[in-house]
Parts: C-alpha cells; sequence; structure tokens
C-alpha cells in the first residue's frame, strides 16, 4: 500500500494489515528463539535504521498525500531502541501526521528491563499506545528449552510495566510449544501469567516448522513429539479452564489455528469450552490443512 523500499521479510500483527509499517530497526537483536525462523536471512541482522532515512520516509508519503492512521514500528525489535530514539521517532511522525490513532511495537519483555514506567508513560504521551508481547509460554521449562531468555518473572514485569504507563498490551501464546511432555504445565502456567498481568488482548497461535524442526528438537534431545490436533484442542481447554480474565479480548483466529474462537474473557469463558469441546469431539466444523498457514 505504501510505497516504501523495505528490507524483507517484514512481518507485522494481523490486526495491524491497514497500518504504515514503519521499518524502524532490522531484523531481531535477541533472535534466538529456536521455534522462530522470522529474522535468520542473512539480510536481516539486527541494525537500526537511520533517522534520515525514517524521516525521508515520513516526508515522502505525507507529501504525496498518503492517508496514515495507523504506525506500526517493525520489525520485530523496535523496544530495543533507547527511549531517546524512540521519542525522535515519535515526534518525527507526529510532526508529519499530526492526527494518527495509534502507534504500536513488537516488545520483547527483556528490552524493557531498563526503561522505567515513566519512561514508557512519556512513549505513551507521544502516541505509542500498544506493545505487542510474544510471551510464548509462562512455563520456565519450556521457555528455557525454547531459548525465549525470558521467564514467568520477566514477562510479568515487562507487562505490569505497559500497564502501569497507561499503555494496552496485546500477548501471544503459542499452543503446542511444550509438544506432549510439557502440554499440561505450558496451558497451566501460561494462564496464571495472563491471570495476574491481566493484558487487554490475548492470542494463541500453533506452533509449526515451515523451514523444519531440527533447531527445535536439539534442546528438547530429540524428545520433542508434536501434539496432534485433539491434544492442541486439549491443551486449549486447560489454558481457558485455567484463564482467570476480567476483560481481556481474546482471538485464537490466527491461520495456524484449526478451531477459530473469538470472544471476551471472562464472560464468554463457557462459550469458547463448549466449543472446544465440540471440536474435541468432532462435532464442529474446522479449518482443513489446506486452509492452515502462518
Amino acid at each position: 500500500m505504501y510505497p516504501i523500499d523495505y528490507i524483507d521479510p517484514v512481518f507485522r500483527p494481523p490486526s495491524e494489515a491497514r497500518s504504515l509499517i514503519l521499518q524502524v530497526t532490522n531484523g531481531c537483536s535477541w533472535n534466538q528463539c529456536t521455534f522462530c525462523e522470522m529474522y535468520t536471512a542473512p539480510q536481516k541482522r539486527f541494525q537500526p535504521q537511520p533517522m534520515e532515512a525514517l524521516e525521508q520516509q515520513l516526508q515522502s508519503l505525507a507529501s504525496a498525500g498518503y492517508p496514515v492512521r495507523r504506525v506500526f514500528l517493525a520489525d520485530g525489535d523496535a523496544m530495543a531502541l533507547s527511549v531517546r530514539r524512540l521519542k525522535e521517532i515519535l515526534t518525527l511522525i507526529r510532526h508529519y501526521y499530526p492526527d494518527v490513532q495509534r502507534i504500536s511495537s513488537y516488545c520483547l519483555p527483556r528490552n524493557l528491563k531498563k526503561k522505567s514506567v515513566q519512561e514508557l508513560a512519556e512513549l505513551k504521551e507521544l502516541g505509542l499506545s500498544l506493545m505487542y508481547v510474544g510471551c510464548e509460554s509462562g512455563d520456565n521449562d519450556v521457555l528455557t528449552l525454547v531459548e525465549k531468555g525470558e521467564s514467568f518473572d520477566s514477562s510479568l514485569e515487562a507487562l505490569s510495566k505497559i500497564k502501569s504507563a497507561g499503555m494496552k498490551s496485546s500477548v501471544m501464546i503459542l499452543n503446542g510449544l511444550g509438544g506432549e511432555a510439557l502440554s499440561h504445565q505450558h496451558a497451566a502456567n501460561s494462564a496464571r501469567l495472563m491471570n495476574a498481568a491481566q493484558p487487554d488482548y490475548l492470542s494463541t497461535l500453533v506452533v509449526s516448522f515451515p523451514m523444519g524442526d531440527d533447531r527445535y528438537q536439539e534442546n528438547f534431545k530429540d524428545s520433542f513429539v508434536p501434539l496432534t490436533q485433539q491434544g492442541l484442542f486439549s491443551e486449549m481447554k486447560t489454558l481457558l479452564q485455567t484463564l482467570e480474565l476480567q476483560q481481556t479480548i481474546f482471538r485464537s483466529d490466527h491461520a495456524s489455528n484449526y478451531l477459530v474462537l473469538k470472544g471476551v474473557l471472562g464472560k464468554d469463558k463457557a462459550a469458547m469450552l463448549e466449543q472446544v469441546d465440540l471440536a474435541l469431539n468432532g462435532r464442529i466444523a474446522l479449518r482443513q490443512e489446506w486452509q492452515r498457514g502462518l
């Protein structure tokens, strides 16, 4: 939609489909998660994009009359930037698009460790109002095995800072990440993390390995057994049963999911559990394999 020369591939959350994707960094500063192949191409080595290039892009778009209502700060790790640099970027966006409605970003919990609530609140005042946080799991065993570089506590600390700063959080949990052996504790502890954090949005995706699982299996010592379709539904049931959320918008509608679930937790919890039971009993339409993807 926007005439910008990106360093491909570029990823963004489904809800940012109509946003201006402003590539303020290239790649991911961590880039060690064994389940993720998003930024492993040679051209995706992590580096901040020059401010001059970002301003030129914004200036060109504004001069050409391109409407921008929402902006997503790509790539996977914009919050690795310093608060000073982030303020400069947000100020630039506001200069060229003063009526922008929302600015958002992916966020690794580790990148908020040295950012105070006050600093995040200052970013919020400049327009950065939504963080997409890939927690993946709330279980420390799973997080260690997949080399996430995070823990239950570090994830909760980041989500608490986001909430205290007045920002919204959208959390992603990976269904099936622990395989058969760790399925129950992965679901139960992920729910515990969400109960403690009370995020604004929560979504689940199904873990998949389009480029093979050799790297993933290495840490599991070849003991990782992927969940069957029924296993994924059982894990989802454990997650939903354990969740005690007050007003979180829940989505399990990504293309990787067999079963589409949408609602607000907690008021729609019983209805969604009923859908899962129907799936477990083979009494509801599911996505076919050819309909699924990343």
